[in-house]
């Protein structure tokens, strides 16, 4: 009965990856143009609004895509938690109420996007400085990797992958607990670009790893050393 079941959560964990994966590849090229802005980068058309859509038309568009996406991206670490759930109910709010949380993180990001958006595009110094700000993200957030609160961060994530009585409270917390996990990476995300797919590779294997791997804190701190040189590399040539 458990290795039917396990084939089945794998069989449609397997098909909803394949999908949201793909829709997230589509928008990601679809979307892949921009605002060539000073300093020699370019704005993602996330933080933008189409002609006549409103803000609000604008943000439900956003946080479908980032729904999907973060869909594609934490999938793949969420499994053990799911796997240790029998029942399909369960399951199934389990992860929605995880993914809940991801959409608030989305919900909050959101507006931030768009405003540091409208500053770069009205004042051409802060458009400039966005090449380095970025770097510096990338640097810190590599740093957090290397701290005694990211490894507590990830210990307490890992460990929570019990299911409790109540599906949806368990859904909840663990998605509280994996995004202040994940918070220094998905800055870097946010960073570099939340539309580049290279970008989101990368941070989604970051993430599983780290999630999955036997020992965790190295590959944690193994990705904050890469992400400490590529923010310095990129601070140095911005």
């Amino acid at each position: 009965m458990n290795t039917t079941i396990d084939r089945g959560l794998l069989g449609v964990s397997a098909f909803v990856f394949a999908a949201s994966a793909a829709v997230t590849i589509h928008l990601c090229r679809s979307m892949s143009g921009g605002m060539q802005m000073p300093g020699g980068w370019t704005m993602s058309m996330a933080w933008m609004r189409m002609p006549g859509q409103s803000w609000l038309v604008a943000c439900a568009s956003f946080l479908a895509m980032w729904i999907v996406m973060m869909i594609a991206m934490m999938l793949p670490s969420l499994m053990p938690m799911l796997s240790r759930t029998s029942a399909n109910a369960e399951r199934l709010l389990a992860a929605s109420a995880y993914f809940l949380v991801w959409l608030a993180f989305g919900a909050i990001a959101y507006p931030i996007g768009v405003f540091l958006a409208l500053g770069e595009m009205r004042w051409h110094t802060l458009a400039q400085t966005v090449p380095i700000a970025a770097a510096a993200v990338i640097v810190l957030a590599g740093f957090l990797q290397l701290t005694s609160w990211k490894a507590r961060q990830l210990r307490e994530c890992r460990n929570s992958v019990e299911c409790g009585a109540n599906a949806w409270r368990h859904g909840v917390r663990y998605g509280v607990r994996c995004t202040l996990c994940c918070s220094g990476l998905m800055a870097i995300l946010l960073a570099v670009g939340v539309m580049d797919l290279r970008a989101m590779a990368v941070v989604t294997a970051a993430i599983t790893a780290e999630r999955l791997a036997s020992k965790p804190e190295i590959v944690s701190r193994t990705w904050g050393v890469l992400a400490i040189a590529t923010g310095t590399f990129q601070f140095f040539v911005a």
